[in-house]
């Protein structure tokens, strides 16, 4: 099994050749994220944690890939978190929790029924219900059922019609339910299954997110920008927070992350400390970002460097050594446990949730620049690749690429 190390790829030929003029939007590599010389399919580590991506690097123009990275062990098979000994509950598997997460980013409302959050994804996911019944259960949430009318999953068009199982994308749509769970645990779940995960699916299911009410619509997969500009419209929805994963392979930038109506995640690694917030966070080295090739600036969005759309807004956890608890698909055979879960996957319908949670104002995304820095937890040190030392991969006070405006600290950036 070929085991890949973040740091050890071709980024520093990257580093040796650009230039502060190469970062603007009329960069190759500014086009297409999945050009990252990091972008793989092989297991990697990260000190002493293995990973890998649940869904394919290889993709097609107009395709996306979810976001989801998988803790696992050396070989590649996934690392069971397992609930330690003890009576149900009162013991919680391995990976942060709701509790946890609910903390580090001081999050105290739990939203309510009136707002509902769309997960959007590709492929079906039969199991979807129940698996979220044993998480939520386990965390002592509220029951989230089709029976009580909280959970609901429909097709790309509305329907009952549900698309053919995948399963990396069956993965992808246990983390995304778990961490809307986590953050708005009263609010109630649409899950919009795309046939494919084709852009023109993709796109169409967020439309039908849209137009059956959801108030946050989360979207944890990505793919170049090339051809995206099509598809633009079908993520701007004023009056609904609209998410999506600033992706997994590093420096550069993908869609719809890029799209001018959507919220840009990014990702951190989130680590337990002995201080009056009780974590710290640096970035993720594998979190996305950069300056898009397609999209104009908004007016609404500050940095200087980068004259297009830029990405990211805000962040939170990505870092699969520091990942999520999710009871979901194995990947092997149809049975589910519990299992550790990172990526940008993990941040955008984190984030997602406390809108959920919040509620949901007009121009959630320009309240992200407008906040004032208190709200945020600033991220100041790590980087997601080589852009010449600035702010496009490289963190510090303020705003910086990788970590946005940096990770929510309670409602006031919301």
């Amino acid at each position: 099994m070929k085991i890949a190390r973040w740091g050890q790829t071709a980024l520093g030929v990257f580093a040796a050749v650009v230039g502060l003029g190469a970062l603007g939007a009329g960069s190759a590599y500014a086009q297409n994220a999945h050009a990252n010389p990091r972008a793989t399919d092989a297991v990697q580590r990260s000190g002493n944690v293995y990973h890998k991506a649940v869904c394919s690097h290889s993709i097609t123009l107009g395709m996306a890939r979810c976001d989801a990275q998988i803790r696992t062990d050396a070989r590649g098979e996934p690392f069971k978190g397992k609930p330690g000994p003890g009576p149900g509950p009162n013991t919680n598997p391995a990976g942060y929790g709701p509790t946890d997460l609910r903390t580090a980013y001081a999050v105290t409302a739990s939203g309510s029924s009136a707002t509902t959050i769309a997960i959007v994804d590709a492929y079906g996911y039969p199991n979807a219900e129940t698996d979220l019944g044993t998480y939520r259960s386990q965390f002592g949430l509220p029951a989230c059922t089709t029976a009580n009318g909280c959970f609901k999953v429909v097709g790309q068009t509305g329907s009952s019609n549900l698309p053919r199982y995948n399963s990396g994308w069956a993965q992808e749509q246990a983390l995304d339910l778990d961490m809307a769970s986590a953050m708005c645990p009263n609010c109630k779940i649409l899950l919009v299954q795309a046939s494919s995960a084709s852009f023109t699916n993709l796109a169409t299911a967020v439309n039908t997110a849209a137009a059956l009410g959801a108030k946050v619509i989360s979207n944890s997969y990505g793919g170049g920008e090339s051809g995206s500009s099509s598809y633009a419209a079908y993520y701007n929805h004023p009056g609904v927070a609209v998410t999506a994963s600033a992706g997994d392979s590093g420096y550069g930038a993908q869609f719809p992350a890029t799209a001018p109506g959507v919220i840009a995640i990014g990702g951190t690694t989130l680590t337990k400390a002995s201080n009056t917030r009780g974590f710290t966070e640096t970035v993720w080295s594998g979190t996305g970002s950069g300056c898009s090739a397609v999209f104009a600036k908004p007016s609404w969005q500050t940095d200087t460097l980068c004259t297009t759309r830029m990405e990211t807004d805000i962040s939170a956890v990505a870092d699969p050594s520091t990942g999520v608890a999710v009871y979901g698909p194995t990947g092997r055979g149809k049975g589910s446990a519990w299992l550790v879960f990172g990526g940008t996957s993990v941040s955008a319908p984190l984030i997602g949730g406390i809108y959920g949670a919040l509620g949901v104002s007009p121009n959630a995304a320009q309240k992200i620049w407008t906040a004032s820095s208190s709200a945020f937890n600033d991220v100041t040190s790590g980087n997601n690749g080589s852009c010449g030392g600035t702010y496009f991969c490289t963190a510090g006070a303020g705003y910086d690429g990788p970590t946005g405006r940096g990770t929510p600290a309670g409602s006031a950036a919301f």
